[in-house]
């Protein structure tokens, strides 16, 4: 640019930009950079500079106006591109080839395979974009002297702070900036770390399972993927076994245990190497539509993001659903989730969920979602022999015991009630316990005898 500015370079050189990075930080970092020398050696007709997200661009919108307005443009969130008709694709592709012909800078960001991919989808772009920045990931070390800078640490919690980093940064899906605010954060507050959770073996997550009341069905086909995802994993490419699809659909009513099923299935993954994060986002439509158009697949991607590594949990996932095409803003959140789904299967593992008949009508309403997902486990409601078990479990667990005669309320009042609309399950029993709980110490705040006040009787059972 100095060389072109002071006239000892004659030919104008393009510089059109990618920086494969997932840090925000970096990418405007980056762009300040351009934009300060473009500005000083006059390289760009245009001085202004603007981030141009693909998720908020309307198809309306005419990309000439921002070069027209803009020397320096940015384009990040490739991969929505994708999400668009075939027609707008092919637009968009056909004028940004043409548009940075023009004394003007623009810089393609995001994660490696994001821009491998938007790439190989126009040869033009492969030639114009021939200046690559590569992001290095900053080292444990680096993370360690960042905090050192912020904060003044004991020798104690300075090898703490050390063993932390070193056990959960390589491992953290945060980019450097976030994982060192957030560390720096609880350190400051808590004058100690995070604590790190114990990771649990498959066989100590199964044990859990099996401790389980009911869920039969449940168990045996967890057990079965578990068998075929290791056979996989001992045989490597010697058996031709396709890659295990693991994206799913619980079927079943409330409280029958699918939340904490999907808790124990991202544990299993983890330990398998099958997701990089044993974490699990718990989401609703309500989390992943939006309220005015174009903002739907912005929302939904966002969620999409934190659960990259780990599951994806939508709750009461027929809410979704889109019949015949008459909820455009339903119609994108599925588009999005079809393509994350499909884009990421080694980073994401959706798990959809509610209702056996409400989630078939969502299933059969949409063949995207059925071709893409891969196992679907039935949770039966629970007998009422198994709700009882799950009510003295709740007991026991919290130091009390159970009169005999109690057992028998408990159990007329669940058959009273188990055919009420959306019958709680293990919730119902649940509800039923805390209530019980606190009727018991109205029944015995005026006697000190520890063994009335340890035992649940019939008088105490209530909803």
């Amino acid at each position: 640019m100095e060389d072109y500015s002071n006239k000892k370079e004659s030919n104008y050189l393009p510089f059109h930009i990618t920086i494969e990075t997932k840090d925000n930080n970096t990418i405007t970092s980056l762009t300040n950079i351009i934009k300060y020398y473009a500005s000083k050696y006059n390289y760009v007709d245009n001085k202004n500079s603007i981030n141009l997200s693909l998720y908020k661009l309307d198809k309306s919108e005419d990309l000439e106006k921002y070069f027209k307005d803009n020397g320096i443009i940015t384009i990040t969130d490739l991969d929505s591109l994708g999400m668009q008709d075939v027609i707008y694709h092919k637009k968009f592709f056909y004028n940004l080839s043409e548009l940075t012909k023009g004394r003007n800078i623009t810089i393609l960001a995001g994660k490696k395979d994001v821009l491998n991919s938007f790439l190989l989808e126009d040869n033009n772009l492969k030639n114009i974009y021939c200046f690559n920045l590569v992001g290095v990931n900053p080292t444990v070390q680096d993370v360690y002297n960042e905090i050192n800078n912020k904060t003044t640490l004991s020798d104690e919690l300075n090898i703490k702070v050390l063993d932390y980093i070193t056990e959960t940064y390589p491992k953290s899906e945060d980019s450097f900036t976030t994982y060192v605010d957030n560390l720096y954060k609880y350190i400051s507050f808590n004058k100690d770390v995070p604590e790190v959770e114990k990771m649990k073996s498959v066989d100590e997550v199964f044990e859990e399972l099996n401790e389980l009341v009911g869920l039969e069905k449940v168990k045996n086909s967890l057990h079965d993927l578990v068998d075929l995802i290791t056979l996989k994993n001992k045989t490597k490419d010697e058996l031709k076994i396709n890659n295990v699809n693991l994206h799913m659909v619980f079927l079943g009513n409330p409280g029958t245990g699918k939340t904490t099923v999907a808790r124990m299935i991202g544990s299993i993954l983890y330990n398998l190497k099958y997701i990089k994060q044993n974490k699990l986002i718990e989401v609703s439509s309500k989390d992943l539509v939006a309220e005015y158009v174009g903002q739907t697949a912005v929302k939904t991607m966002n969620v999409i993001e934190k659960a990259m590594g780990g599951i994806l949990f939508i709750d009461e996932a027929y809410a979704l659903a889109d019949k015949n095409g008459e909820n455009s803003y339903n119609g994108e959140c599925i588009a999005t989730l079809i393509k994350a789904m499909e884009d990421y299967r080694d980073e994401l593992v959706v798990i959809f969920a509610g209702y056996t008949k409400e989630m078939q009508d969502f299933l059969d309403s949409n063949s995207g979602i059925v071709s893409r997902i891969g196992y679907t486990l039935e949770f039966d409601d629970y007998t009422n022999e198994e709700l009882i078990e799950i009510f003295k479990g709740m007991v026991k667990k919290s130091g009390f015991s159970l009169d005999e005669d109690a057992i028998e309320v408990v159990n007329d009042l669940i058959n009273k009630n188990r055919d009420t609309k959306n019958f709680g399950n293990a919730r119902f029993v649940r509800n039923m316990f805390e209530k019980t709980v606190i009727n018991h110490a109205k029944n015995t705040k005026n006697n000190k005898r520890k063994d009335i006040l340890k035992t649940i009787t019939k008088k105490d059972i209530t909803l």
